[in-house]
């Protein structure tokens, strides 16, 4: 059974839909899920202690201080026990504290210094749910990597019908279900993948080089996606100024060349990403020492194709990765000019972005997207933070692998 022994911490908020909680945990701990439960002050007004406790066979946790505890930091202890949180309902308060960081009581301090993934499972008057406020936090929750189950259209306890309905907790326990089945599949797997991100250095002399704008925050967003997804993710990371997380391994290059040695090295691999943005040329010749301004003998600069690394995997029938994604820079026809290179680099997934607006693209924390698959299907993803537009990236992907697989055993 794919959720027997997880363990999940339930964080149950102030809403007329928390007495849901209870039929929730019921049918978690019928399916042998360990469930923890923090019960908010807010939360107490709706269900009881004794009640959960009575489902659950374990302890409800209410206050940030425990003087019967004190050996043990419970918004720590509590945090790295579960496997995953969840939180319902989720309220617009609840929503607004977590986007701006609070931890004023146990809920909110075990979240916050959590290192496992949390589920949001919102409730609310439709009003509320569509206010500009709501929608801005959930922009912002999605960009910090939190996970959303609902809200569902229905009629609310007001009286009033529309989206801000709680996922009932049958729903709330197949997305729980197909989470696990998932991470567990992954896990078994052991996929493997490698992310190209950044520019690329091609020197000219031992100071000048061509290059370009290529921050590689959306490379790196991606292979810390996939990472979180349970994939085994290595970074290739061209010259760039990014801090990068111990969670990936990270093999800084600067060159183009260096870039293809270093992919070579690490295949073969399940998924390859190549989100670099590799200089299309470089110099025939690297000068040994500075140009001289006033040298006659330069008068132009000889240029020659660098390797072109995703056709190289696109081609490469013995060592092809199962999932071959590029990125597509334009400046204009992004679709019809993503098409034409997904079909000449042999991708499955081509990504089109528009690099000549300054408000996304290169340079930016801000992206907007296209996925263009090998199937024609398109979807647009809307401006975003990239590490947002990076987690809907390595979804669509792990899916497409999870598929693949399946189809294929």
């Amino acid at each position: 059974m794919t959720l027997q022994n997880k363990k999940i911490l339930l964080i149950i908020g102030g809403g007329i839909s928390a007495y849901k909680a209870l039929d929730l945990v019921r049918l978690l701990v019928k399916n042998n899920v360990v469930v923890k439960t923090i019960l908010t002050s807010s939360g107490k007004k709706f269900v009881t202690s004794l009640s959960i406790t009575s489902l659950s066979n374990n302890k409800v946790f209410e206050d940030t201080f425990d003087v019967n505890n004190e050996n043990e930091i419970n918004h720590i202890s509590l945090s790295r026990w579960a496997d995953i949180i969840l939180v319902l309902p989720t309220t617009a308060n609840m929503m607004t504290k977590l986007s701006t960081g609070k931890a004023e009581d146990l809920a909110t301090t075990v979240i916050l210094a959590s290192n496992k993934n949390i589920i949001l499972v919102p409730a609310m008057n439709v009003r509320m749910w569509l206010h500009k406020a709501t929608q801005n936090n959930l922009k912002t929750l999605l960009d910090y990597g939190y996970n959303f189950i609902g809200p569902i259209n229905g009629e609310m306890a007001c009286g009033e019908y529309g989206e801000g309905k709680m996922s009932s907790p049958r729903q709330i326990f197949s997305y729980l279900k197909e989470y696990f089945e998932n991470k567990n599949f992954v896990k078994k797997k052991k996929i493997s993948a490698l992310v190209t991100t950044g520019p690329t250095r091609e020197y000219i002399d031992p100071i000048r080089y061509i290059s370009n704008e290529s921050s590689g925050k959306q490379g790196y967003e991606i292979a810390l996606a996939l990472s979180r997804l349970g994939v085994n993710t290595t970074l290739i990371a061209g010259p760039t100024s990014l801090n990068y997380s111990k969670d990936i391994k990270v093999k800084k290059i600067n060159s183009g060349e260096e870039m293809m040695v270093a992919v070579q090295k690490l295949l073969p691999v399940d998924i390859a990403i190549c989100a670099a943005a590799v200089s299309d040329f470089k110099p025939k010749n690297k000068f040994k020492q500075k140009i001289k301004k006033g040298k006659e003998t330069f008068s132009s600069l000889d240029l020659e194709k660098n390797k072109d690394i995703l056709e190289y995997l696109g081609k490469n029938n013995k060592l092809r990765p199962k999932i071959l994604v590029g990125f597509s820079a334009e400046t204009e026809n992004l679709i019809e000019n993503s098409k034409k290179k997904l079909n000449n680099k042999y991708c499955d997934i081509i990504i089109a972005n528009d690099v000549s607006k300054k408000d996304i693209g290169f340079n930016t924390d801000f992206n907007k997207v296209s996925i263009i698959e090998k199937n024609g299907n398109i979807e647009d993803l809307p401006k975003n933070k990239k590490s947002y537009i990076a987690s809907k990236i390595a979804k669509k992907i792990i899916d497409k692998f999870l598929i693949n697989d399946k189809n294929t055993n």
